[in-house]
């Protein structure tokens, strides 16, 4: 629970500022997913929905999986070269903790995951923000954020999820890379 509440506040504090800035526009703060969480006195406070995605070798992913209690995998396209599953931590009147946790599924190879692994090691490799439209969030964070996607289109992400990625730049002068992630529609 401690490595869980280090890694989502951590991950939160790298986009804090940048989501500070995003939601002064009306039309994209209108798209976040927001959730409430109790402080002290009991005030609900909406929090937009953030998951930190944490890269780790297939060692360290074995390991925390099985002292989760073997949560199930994520489904993802076959094009994607990652095996991921999602724990979330209920904290004491806290925001929910979300981590999704990533590993390469081929060591070594070419994709995101394995040259993030290669590069950086293990630690957080993206932030996943949740919005209602995804493709209306793309849009707004082109025309007047001027930060383009990562691919020109929404794709299909974990899930069945819609989602993009962004590679933001943060006044330290580092980047993180933003996800937006659109849910599937429930089917009635």
């Amino acid at each position: 629970m401690q490595a869980a509440q280090y890694l989502f506040t951590d991950g939160k504090l790298r986009i804090l500022d940048w989501l500070s800035s995003l939601e002064k526009d009306g039309d994209f703060r209108a798209l976040l997913v927001h959730e409430q969480f109790e402080e002290q006195q009991g005030d609900g406070i909406p929090s937009p929905r953030l998951t930190v995605g944490v890269a780790v070798l297939q060692e360290t992913f074995i390991k925390i999986r099985a002292a989760n209690g073997s949560p199930p995998l994520v489904e993802v396209s076959s094009e994607q070269d990652v095996v991921e599953f999602e724990l979330e931590f209920a904290g004491d009147s806290l925001q929910s903790l979300r981590l999704d946790i990533l590993t390469a599924r081929i060591p070594g190879g070419n994709g995101a995951i394995a040259r993030f692994l290669e590069k950086f090691g293990e630690g957080i490799q993206q932030i996943e923000v949740d919005v209602t439209d995804v493709d209306r969030a793309m849009e707004i964070l082109r025309m007047r954020f001027k930060l383009n996607p990562i691919y020109p289109a929404t794709r299909v992400g974990a899930n069945g999820t819609r989602m993009n990625f962004f590679l933001v730049a943060l006044s330290n002068g580092k980047k993180v890379l933003v996800e937006l992630v659109e849910q599937p529609k429930a089917i009635s």
